[in-house]
């Protein structure tokens, strides 16, 4: 008894060594080499051998809002996708028809079908929602289905909403950029220094500025989902909860346009309209301005 009982530990502790063995093999071939390693925990240099902000994002602009002066620029006329940094239009838009930011708007399954393929909403359709927590939802959460929504508290459908996205576009006199479709899933276009226009021309309305402004946002909730009596909304652009001397943004991001930032902020005593688009990282976008402001601030030295 004695025997096989030394016999069954013996065939287990060979197994599990055998088993050990195997994992180390496959934890060694996955590993890094020490220089691998090393390159990824290299950090980026605040400067280009050039002595400019190392911005890593494919296009950038940086304009001061007061005298028009160009504080830095890289590719700021090559035309990109912008992703959901164009919802600022469709909020231009429908304030320009004057929403009824207390009225109610119902969430219907064309605005679901509308956001698929987009991040996941949290507006469940057969809801209502005051079109001011709509704006919310979507200037801060980047909720896809309030945009669509919005534009029907107008009386426009999402085509016409399109159309009206444009029409603020040619009026602010951007001429490379376009629209697809509200939301910016399908492929909304423009550049650095056209978007860098767009967000002074957004943070100019009242209510624009202060929901982008805004770190989080509740939204109360007439009956609860799913046992919750609100919905939290965070910002997304993270600068906002970390960083100094932003006022406000907007992100975005889909696989073709990458990760993009649209912000205003105050550096060095200059109010500041600043566009990264198609960096390849999520926060690539927030480190290129944290670079572009320890620049600033030795420029002013």
């Amino acid at each position: 008894m004695g025997v096989a009982r030394f016999g069954t530990v013996t065939r287990a502790q060979t197994r599990i060594s055998r088993n050990l063995l195997i994992i180390g093999v496959l934890a060694a071939l996955a590993a890094p080499s020490p220089g691998e390693a090393k390159r990824r925990r290299a950090k980026v240099p605040d400067l280009t051998p050039e002595g400019l902000p190392n911005i890593r994002s494919r296009a950038a602009f940086v304009v001061d809002l007061a005298t028009g002066e160009l504080v830095f620029a890289k590719n700021p006329d090559e035309e990109r996708e912008i992703a959901s940094t164009g919802k600022i239009f469709v909020a231009l838009a429908v304030l320009e028809r004057d929403l009824d930011l207390e009225a109610m708007t119902t969430i219907i399954d064309a605005d679901r079908v509308a956001a698929k393929g987009g991040a996941r909403s949290r507006l469940a359709v057969d809801w209502r929602f005051s079109n001011r927590d709509l704006l919310a939802a979507m200037l801060i959460g980047s909720d896809n289905r309030a945009a669509t929504a919005l534009g029907r508290a107008v009386g426009l459908s999402p085509d016409e909403l399109t159309e009206a996205m444009a029409d603020i576009a040619s009026d602010l006199g951007l001429e490379k950029t376009s629209f697809s479709d509200p939301s910016g899933l399908k492929g909304n276009f423009s550049t650095a220094r056209e978007m860098a226009t767009a967000m002074a021309a957004a943070i100019e309305n009242p209510v624009i500025a202060e929901l982008m402004a805004q770190k989080s946002y509740e939204v109360p909730l007439s009956r609860p989902i799913r046992r919750q009596r609100k919905l939290m909304y965070y910002n997304t652009n993270q600068l906002l909860h970390t960083g100094r001397g932003v006022v406000a943004g907007k992100t975005g991001f889909t696989t073709k346009a990458g990760y993009c930032l649209i912000l205003a902020a105050n550096l060095e005593e200059k109010n500041l309209a600043a566009v990264f688009l198609g960096a390849d990282g999520r926060k690539t976008r927030f480190a290129d301005f944290r670079r572009l402001q320890r620049w600033m601030s030795t420029q002013t030295e």
